[in-house]
This record gives structure tokens, C-alpha cells and sequence, in this order.
């Protein structure tokens, strides 16, 4: 059974000056991450801005990224749509595509029962042989899947994990309290100030956005972890922590895009209506990003 762990980062999708998807740079990327020592790639998610792409657009992504990671590290696929038949049409996709495992948020926009989450994660996981992993971004969607739902979920064979980006560390302990019985499932940290924090109560790695920036600080956290540095993963995460708070200086995910390009990266800015950084924003990024050792 396929089991998610480690430092996992939601890629950004770069762009030029004209908004096309920039194959060239991402497959940069893609080596860039795996060489930092990331544990797995995850094309399609927030961070990636997938709200940008069409069906097509996405396979092509999908598509891209198998070719590029080769093998070297599982593939996470996002697959976010507000409606059940919407997501189904995405997962058979990313699963045509071979991919490891997917992420699936809830459904935004309209606001959904915990029962009809159930039916709603029961139902994907019924359409596919893939991992699926729930993804609970509440700040973005305000749509929550509370921890007993999670936990009934988990009983699912094929559910395999929860992404927690609620920032909300009770209810990740509570995720993690309730399905520590079931070996086959697997939480995951969505807020990356809080990663050691929840490798040190029992979750199995994070899905860090900030790992496009940082990706050995972030992998180091995970990493001296399990070998049992546990002052070394603190120190790795107290170091990563300003990256994520100086997120909140634009919309997301612009600051991260912002940081790549500091570093030689380019990314491109976000898609519009997200605007850049302003001037006296872009050298708080840099002094951050110095501060980091990471210019």
C-alpha cells in the first residue's frame, strides 16, 4: 500500500510574459526540487495555481512532470473541482497519466455537510485504483472536514492520507489521534510553520509550499527527524519558519513565486488579478531570503 511521507512540494507553475505555461523552467524546477531533496513532486495544487488550467492543460502538466521526475520521487497529483463528476473526470486523468497518488480538496465555493463529504470522498475513492489524499484548506475554501469525519474516511482502503492546511494544530492532533490505529493512513502538515511540530505528535511529512524556495531547509526538518536529530529538525524548521509567515505579504502564491525569481528562477509572476509584490515588499522578501542563506 502506497503510504505518503516526507517533504512533499505543491510546484509552482511557471509562466511567461503572456501567461503560457513555461515547460522549460518547470522541468528546471522539477530538477532543482529533487535535487534539494525533496520526497515527492506535486503538480496541481494551490500553490500551482490549477484554477488556471483546462482539462487539457492539466493532462499536459501531468504529462510533463512524469516525463521529468522519471521515477526519482512519487508524483502527487492535484485534482480540485467543485463538483464530484468534475473531480472523477481529473482523477482518471491524472491516473491515465500513472501517477502515485492523488490530492483531492473539497469542494469550494458551496458549502457541503460532513455526510456529503463522506459521500463525496466515498465516491472518489470508488472511481480509482490511485492513493487518495484529502486535502482540508479551510482558510481558502470554508469548507472543513472535521476530525471524526476524517477518521471514518480512513477506514476507505484507498484513502491513504489528509493534507491539514487549517493552520488549526488541535485539529491536526486530533487527525492524528483518531487514526493512529490505521497503518495505512497517513497525516499530512499544510501550514509549514507548524512541520516539525506535527512530526513530533505523529504525522508523516508535510505538503509544503515553501519547499519551492527552500527545499533543503524544508526536506531537513523530515529528514534529521527520522534520524533522530530531533534539535537539527527544529533548527531547520525555526529557520524555514519566516519564509511562510512573509507569504502573508501578498496573494497566494505570489511571494512564493517572488522568492524563486530572487534566486534566478523564472517562474513568472502569478496569473491576474494576483498582482506582484511592491517595492519596499520585494526587499523585505530579500532581506528574509538572506537571512535564510538562500541568495
Amino acid at each position: 500500500m502506497f503510504k505518503p511521507y516526507g517533504i512533499i512540494p505543491p510546484i509552482v507553475s511557471p509562466f511567461d510574459e503572456k501567461g503560457k505555461f513555461n515547460e522549460k523552467v518547470y522541468r528546471t524546477l522539477i530538477d532543482r526540487l529533487i535535487e534539494g531533496g525533496v520526497h515527492g513532486i506535486f503538480p496541481l495544487g494551490t500553490t500551482g495555481e490549477f484554477y488556471a488550467f483546462s482539462v487539457a492543460e492539466s493532462k499536459t502538466v501531468l504529462e510533463i512532470t512524469m516525463d521529468q521526475v522519471n521515477g526519482r520521487v512519487p508524483v502527487y497529483a492535484g485534482a480540485n473541482n467543485i463538483t464530484t463528476r468534475g473531480t472523477i473526470e481529473l482523477v482518471q486523468i491524472a491516473q491515465e497519466c500513472k501517477v502515485d497518488a492523488v490530492s483531492v480538496l473539497t469542494p469550494m465555493f458551496i458549502s457541503q455537510t460532513q455526510q456529503e463529504l463522506i459521500h463525496f470522498y466515498t465516491d472518489i475513492a470508488g472511481s480509482t485504483d490511485l492513493p487518495v489524499i484529502i486535502y482540508n484548506n479551510r482558510p481558502k475554501t470554508n469548507v472543513h472536514v472535521e476530525p471524526r469525519t476524517i477518521a471514518k474516511l480512513a477506514e476507505i482502503e484507498n484513502i491513504v492520507g489528509v493534507k491539514d492546511s487549517t493552520g488549526d494544530f488541535t485539529n491536526t492532533a486530533e487527525y492524528i489521534r483518531l487514526t493512529r490505529g490505521n497503518d495505512n493512513f497517513g497525516v499530512l502538515l499544510g501550514r509549514d510553520t507548524l512541520i516539525h511540530a506535527g512530526l513530533c505528535h505523529g504525522a508523516v511529512g508535510a505538503i509544503a509550499s515553501c519547499a519551492n524556495v527552500a527545499p533543503r531547509i524544508a526536506a531537513d526538518i523530515y529528514d534529521k527527524y527520522v534520524a533522530g536529530d530531533i534539535e537539527g529538525s527544529l533548527e531547520a524548521q525555526l529557520l524555514f519558519a519566516p519564509l511562510r509567515i512573509a507569504t502573508n505579504m501578498g496573494s497566494f502564491p505570489q511571494v512564493i513565486k517572488e522568492g524563486l525569481e530572487l534566486q534566478g528562477v523564472p517562474v513568472g509572476n502569478c496569473l491576474e488579478p494576483i498582482r506582484p509584490l511592491s517595492t519596499v515588499e520585494r526587499e523585505t522578501l530579500r532581506s528574509v531570503l538572506s537571512d535564510m542563506h538562500l541568495l
